[in-house]
């Protein structure tokens, strides 16, 4: 993506990463991503706020020639991960009187990460007021909006807020702005279910705060940035609230078929009753999908084999997710099989202690199921019906 001003000297670099599929070696990437600073500009002098993952270096500093800029006077370091802080040390050596403008957290962290010079910065507080120029900004602190460093920086003059992380979207996209259309709503989703969602009530506190500034545009560090920012505001207070929806999601594994011919039965019993159930077998879920599902679902039921007493690996993975994640799952069950012998419910229980969730009944079948096995069903699908008319 070219330079591009989405305010009076005010510029978009946006590194896209049009082939990455993988983040931290852990979340999928199945758009892209990019990585997002922006330039603020003084005449020939410049401040930047992030700047770009460090195997981008070389298309990061070809964008800064393209500003014409003399000189990077300051960096705004708003989180110390490196896909945001990764081109912070090149900066410094190209321009040596270059400060970097943080806040003891991420000074700390990028002193240890970087092994930058403690007299390369300036430590900020929360809400305080830094002029650059005609460019006044004030700064935000967001504690654990995704690490304890995080702040934000709010332009009020021209009523632009740099996000970092919030807001933000793999998405690797040619345009600036995003649209209000299903792509860019899916993006933004899945980015909040895989990085967000554990901290959605650091968010809903903070979502509060942005309440009493008036904003027109909303320039994250990944993704689109939001001229429309009600959008993504609204999203998010539906996400982070406490409201789910009424539906129920199965992340599933089956190894001779006893497991998914329950997951089968009571997928196709909840139908019957109306609700709206989505079962997400392991050997081929994109896992970014089942994270997007658990933001609403009202209740989720882990569906696993025995292997050696225990649950499946699968399903270890994923009840580990869930108990990271921290959805506002409201109801949480148990179904699955075994041989000779088993603690796979037990197992599972001991992974999900982070799940503020009542508890629905186990249903644990003794081999292939049978009839009882099937009644125990129907009972549980009765219980999902009565615990959604309370959501």
């Amino acid at each position: 993506m070219a330079l591009k001003e989405i305010s009076k000297d005010i510029y978009s670099i946006a590194i896209i990463d049009w082939n990455r599929r993988l983040f931290d070696e852990l979340i999928p990437l199945p758009d892209g991503t990019s990585y997002n600073s922006y330039l603020l500009k003084n005449q020939k002098e410049g401040l930047l706020i992030d700047t770009a993952d460090p195997s981008k270096k070389e298309e990061f500093f070809q964008k800064l020639e393209e500003s014409e800029v003399e000189k990077i006077s300051y960096i705004v370091a708003q989180h110390a991960e490196q896909d945001h802080s990764g081109c912070i040390g090149e900066v410094l050596k190209k321009f040596p009187d270059c400060k970097v403008i943080t806040n003891r957290k991420c000074l700390e962290l990028l002193i240890d990460e970087l092994h930058l010079k403690e007299e390369s910065f300036i430590e900020i507080k929360d809400s305080e007021v830094f002029n650059f120029g005609k460019h006044k900004m004030q700064f935000i602190f967001a504690p654990w909006v995704h690490w304890p460093e995080t702040f934000l920086t709010y332009l009020p003059q021209e009523k632009i807020l740099f996000t970092c992380d919030l807001f933000g979207s793999h998405l690797a996209s040619s345009e600036l702005w995003s649209e209000d259309n299903i792509t860019n709503y899916l993006a933004a989703k899945r980015y909040y279910a895989e990085i967000m969602m554990p901290f959605r009530k650091n968010i809903g506190k903070h979502l509060q705060k942005l309440k009493e500034i008036e904003i027109d545009i909303i320039a994250p560090s990944h993704g689109p940035a939001h001229k429309n920012p009600d959008l993504i505001l609204k999203n998010y207070q539906e996400w982070v609230s406490d409201s789910v929806k009424d539906e129920v999601v199965i992340p599933y594994i089956s190894m001779h078929g006893s497991t998914e011919t329950m997951v089968k039965y009571l997928v196709e019993q909840l139908i019957k009753r109306g609700k709206k159930v989505t079962p997400y077998h392991l050997t081929n879920t994109d896992i970014g999908n089942l994270a997007m599902a658990l933001v609403d679902a009202a209740t989720v039921i882990l569906a696993s084999p025995t292997v050696l007493t225990g649950p499946h690996p699968q399903i270890v993975y994923a009840s580990y997710l869930c108990n990271m994640l921290r959805p506002k799952t409201k109801f949480a069950g148990i179904i699955g099989s075994f041989g000779w012998g088993s603690k796979m419910e037990q197992d599972i229980l001991q992974m999900l202690g982070n799940l503020k969730v009542e508890l629905l009944p186990s249903v644990i079948s003794k081999g292939f199921p049978r009839r009882e096995d099937f009644n125990k069903l129907d009972l549980l699908v009765d219980d999902i019906i009565e615990k959604h008319k309370t959501i």
